[in-house]
């Protein structure tokens, strides 16, 4: 039976692995000290979460398991809890953790709580959206980056093919380009590597047109530059924002040419919200009707809305009002700024301090001052309009007078 490469190649230590040296460090720390608490790994495929699952467990040789989440019954978790009675504590390895039920979820929570089950959950999706908050509560999360170009190719180099291909010589070129083509994913970068040397010759010697024709994918960054897929729709962007059209199509074109449609999609989506935003509000809109357009009919026809969303955006007036706003915003929320929410806003006749809410319809303009921030935050502004083009000025205008009428005179504004 023949083995694939990758799993003949997948790190037998903590040392081996490539890359995520932060994560690794961190865990190596708690097994050395046997303190291993709940975590849950997640980030792009490829990076090497199954790898560090499986290092893990093997500090945990009788007394670990495997639970997916997408398929595994209830009975199964309780089969695996019932042995805790004989370890005194299992590691359980839980594949797409995001897909757990919350019936599993309220059985498995108690023993994770107690220490009896240590949970190593590992994702695709921000467990922060995808995943139960009181499963997410209990575990320690780490995010796992995409590898660099720079680290995937010297790992390649490192592999030997004799056995695939004897005598077989790799252009240096070779390596670079597969770990383009990989778009960060180490797994994909030594399939790839492996059916190349599958498809030569013996004692041949591979260059990249060889490569190009086997992977047969096209890879936009085998340039004299050297610049990644991530660094040309950093370009892209950065191009929008400045309202450089010729720019912007330039690198479109190259994120076109690597055939990935969705990513670059997504990269649009980001940027009509963070650096037009509030300046030409019917731009979201427009954008998301491209993009549904581009789904719909798909590359090669996509290419001509794609070039027309960009112009205009490019050609758009600007704002990131919208976007400093809600981000800081999002600091205080992340440091702990969450205070009791006024009991007027709550749904709770039986909250005991509760204050009647007052009905905004009921008064001239459809305004009333009432407190709505917290009381410890009283005052606080996030948005602050910014008036270099007729429509956010028009808009800062409206919101002056709104914020004359809903905040009450002496009460001190504290700008974020």
């Amino acid at each position: 039976m023949y083995e694939p490469l990758a799993n003949k190649v997948r790190p037998k230590t903590f040392g081996e692995v490539v890359g995520q040296t932060r994560v690794i460090r961190s865990i190596q720390k708690m097994l050395a000290e046997d303190k291993l608490i709940s975590l849950i790994l997640y980030g792009p495929t490829g990076t090497g979460k199954t790898t560090i699952a499986l290092l893990v467990a093997e500090h945990f040789p009788l007394n670990h398991y495997k639970f997916n989440a997408s398929t595994d019954s209830k009975q199964t978790l309780k089969e695996i809890i019932e042995s805790t009675k004989w370890y005194g504590s299992v590691l359980l390895i839980i594949d797409e953790i995001h897909r757990m039920n919350k019936d599993v979820q309220d059985y498995l929570l108690p023993f994770v709580e107690s220490g009896q089950v240590i949970m190593l959950g590992l994702t695709t999706e921000n467990p922060y959206i995808a995943c139960n908050p009181a499963i997410r509560s209990r575990a320690t999360v780490y995010r796992l980056e995409r590898l660099s170009v720079g680290e995937i190719t010297q790992y390649l180099k490192t592999l030997s093919l004799e056995e695939i291909k004897p005598g077989l010589s790799i252009d240096s070129s070779v390596f670079d380009y597969i770990a383009r083509a990989a778009n960060g994913e180490i797994r994909s970068a030594v399939n790839m590597l492996e059916l190349v040397a599958i498809q030569a010759e013996a004692n041949a010697k591979v260059d990249v047109d060889f490569a190009k024709e086997v992977v047969g994918k096209p890879s936009l960054s085998v340039d004299k530059n050297g610049n990644d897929y991530y660094d040309i729709l950093s370009a892209f962007h950065k191009s929008v924002r400045g309202s450089d059209v010729n720019a912007a199509l330039h690198y479109l074109a190259r994120l076109i040419v690597a055939d990935d449609l969705e990513s670059l999609l997504r990269r649009i989506s980001a940027i009509v919200y963070e650096d037009i935003g509030l300046a030409n509000p019917m731009m979201g809109p427009k954008v998301a009707a491209a993009c549904d357009i581009c789904r719909h009919i798909g590359f090669p026809e996509a290419v001509n809305a794609l070039g027309a969303i960009t112009i205009e955006m490019c050609i758009s007036p600007k704002s990131n009002s919208a976007h400093l706003a809600v981000n800081a915003a999002l600091e205080d929320v992340r440091s702990g700024k969450t205070p009791k929410v006024p009991s007027h806003l709550i749904n709770n006749p039986t909250y005991d301090d509760k204050k009647p809410y007052i009905y905004p319809h009921d008064h001239p303009n459809h305004l009333i001052f009432q407190q709505y921030l917290p009381e410890d935050l009283a005052g606080t502004v996030y948005y602050h309009p910014q008036t270099h083009n007729k429509l956010e000025k028009a808009g800062a205008e409206e919101y002056e007078k709104i914020e004359a009428i809903l905040r009450p005179l002496g009460l001190k504004k504290e700008n974020k």
